[in-house]
């Protein structure tokens, strides 16, 4: 009996890092993070913007081009009438997911540590979203006749085809994009009210009195507001899995080699996690330290979203070994054709290295150094998303450069104009991110004041 109440004495000294680290109080924080909107941008953030500007201006080159000229700019062939467009997109879709999750999913289950994370996380996936929305639009190509999408009968005499894949698309993303928008702005209310009563322009605070909806942080107000919270995070969270499989059925209903395969939709979630987790980190670091943020967004937050891109890099791993043994065990001879030459083939380059910034990278996790590394996270982040990106490619380029019929094989090669885009809808991604740190509250203020020692009644008591 002795020793057990030792033991659980011990277990009651065993206490997490605190959420929110440094002497802070209700103040400084409110004083930290609303600072960072209402003082000029850092010197960092200017280098960034103009830089994140050049790209967009390329991408509004290339756009203006392509509308001009065709797709025929684009390095498409015979047998891959798919290239970087519906790549980049199934990218940017699946970099949205993290926001998602880290604001629906962990709030459900009462996972405090989000509450520093997830204000950017969920701006990251709109603006994602946006990104990708923009390909699906321009590879149609007559890109001015788009309106013939729109179920207009009486003019027109024409309806969608409703049991299209591609249109469940348009109804999975859009709905994704309006419910994490709500969401965000929901969030956003309380701390709108916040930067009104601290507004010193008038236009400020007409601005943010506009957008708080008249908010005076009543009981009332914070009862409507936990409840619209609530609601929607539950919305949202069968979002996160609908959406990306959605997308890769667009894929799984061919009866192409290496697409033709029910394990789509869970692996392209869990590498959507994947890579979202990773771009999260990619902007956090960054973040942090040119707002001096490190007491709110810590080493422990950094660390929780490390060991989630573990878990998520080793189910994408075990889908990867699964595709190959699926193609083994079911004795088809061309499913079996399409994974060997997916790995040995002329695209051998793309899927080692999917393999090795997907798999092996993560596996440094492990680690609880290499975790509390900020270079290493930073980099371990970027390769992840790398790795993502490519793992896109080699499952639309492979399987459709070599179909059923060799005489149809042809190899695909991306042009000038692939690139460019590519390259250009990160300058809209950041151009966005940018003008939210500048502008908006980038941490949750109500919502870290709600983690802190303070917000407890019994604070302070001696038990």
């Amino acid at each position: 009996m002795r020793d057990m109440n030792k033991n659980l004495e011990h277990m009651n000294d065993i206490q997490e890092a605190p959420l929110v680290q440094g002497n802070h109080t209700f103040g400084t924080i409110t004083e930290k993070i609303s600072s960072i909107t209402e003082t000029a941008p850092p010197k960092g953030w200017w280098i960034a913007f103009l830089f994140s500007l050049s790209l967009l201006g390329l991408l509004q080159v290339s756009i203006l081009y392509l509308i001009y000229e065709g797709t025929g700019i684009w390095g498409l062939n015979n047998p891959v009438g798919w290239g970087w467009a519906i790549v980049n997109f199934v990218f940017w879709v699946g970099i949205g997911h993290a926001g998602t999750l880290i604001s629906a999913v962990l709030f459900l289950f009462r996972q405090k540590w989000r509450t520093a994370i997830n204000r950017f996380a969920e701006a990251m996936t709109i603006f994602a979203v946006i990104c990708a929305l923009i390909f699906p639009g321009i590879h149609i190509g007559r890109v001015w006749v788009a309106y013939y999408m729109f179920p207009i009968p009486n003019s027109m005499l024409m309806w969608p085809n409703f049991r299209s894949p591609l249109l469940w698309d348009v109804f999975a993303v859009g709905t994704y994009f309006t419910v994490s928008l709500l969401f965000w702005y929901v969030g956003l209310i309380p701390d709108f009210a916040t930067l009104r009563d601290r507004a010193k322009g008038k236009v400020k605070k007409v601005v943010f009195g506009i957008l708080s909806l008249g908010w005076r942080s009543s009981n009332r107000h914070w009862q409507n507001y936990e409840q619209a919270y609530l609601m929607l995070a539950g919305l949202s969270t069968p979002l996160v899995l609908s959406v990306h499989s959605i997308v890769s059925t667009d894929f799984a209903i061919s009866l192409l080699p290496g697409w033709h395969t029910t394990i789509f939709p869970p692996y392209f979630v869990a590498g959507a996690i994947f890579s979202g987790f990773a771009m999260v980190i990619t902007l956090a670091i960054p973040v942090r330290y040119i707002y001096g943020l490190e007491s709110i967004i810590t080493m422990g937050h950094l660390d929780k979203m490390a060991k989630i891109m573990l878990v998520t890099g080793s189910m994408v791993g075990y889908a990867y070994a699964m595709e190959f043994f699926i193609a083994w065990y079911s004795n088809n001879t061309y499913e079996s054709f399409a994974f060997v030459s997916r790995a040995f083939g002329p695209y051998a380059w793309a899927y080692w290295i999917m393999i090795s910034c997907n798999v092996i990278v993560p596996q440094l996790f492990w680690s609880k150094k290499l975790r509390g590394s900020l270079p290493v996270l930073f980099i371990a982040s970027i390769f992840a998303n790398i790795g993502m990106w490519f793992e896109r490619f080699v499952i639309t380029v492979t399987s459709l450069s070599r179909d059923y019929l060799p005489a149809n094989w042809d190899y695909y090669s991306p042009t000038i104009w692939d690139a460019t885009l590519f390259l250009g809808s990160f300058g809209l991604f950041f151009t966005l991110f940018l003008l939210f740190l500048r502008f908006l509250p980038i941490i949750a203020i109500a919502e870290v004041k709600g983690v802190m020692p303070e917000a407890d009644p019994h604070h302070g008591e001696e038990h």
